[in-house]
């Protein structure tokens, strides 16, 4: 697995974000975690589905709009067994697809507090 560039990050991030719209996936942030030194990778995706069948509806849009539109697949993806909250490796990129309840538990957004955070406002 190589680390992508700049411009190829921003083309992935913006088809990830593309796959959660499609099946109306809500409440989509996104962390940068470039500044961070412990961080694991680029960014964070993080959005919400209403049930375990949207979660896994999410997934499945975004592994389909990444592989038509750049030929590329996560190098890992867990979760998806009882679809609550499925992670998808990209390897700059982290995207964590979660139920509403389950996301508010965990708080990503505020363990990764130094990041800097954009809210992509839903058009749905």
């Amino acid at each position: 697995m190589t680390k992508k560039n700049e411009a190829q990050i921003d083309i992935l991030l913006a088809n990830i974000i593309k796959g959660i719209e499609e099946v109306k996936g809500s409440d989509i942030d996104i962390l940068d975690l470039r500044q961070i030194d412990t961080a694991v990778c680029d960014y964070f995706v993080i959005c919400n589905g209403n049930s375990n069948t949207q979660v896994n509806a999410i997934v499945n849009s975004i592994q389909k709009t990444v592989s038509k539109e750049l030929k590329d697949k996560p190098w890992h993806v867990e979760g998806t067994d009882n679809g609550e909250w499925v992670l998808m490796d990209y390897v700059n990129i982290v995207v964590h697809v979660f139920q509403k309840q389950i996301r508010e538990f965990y708080n990503i957004e505020g363990l990764w507090g130094d990041a800097k955070i954009t809210t992509i406002p839903n058009n749905y």
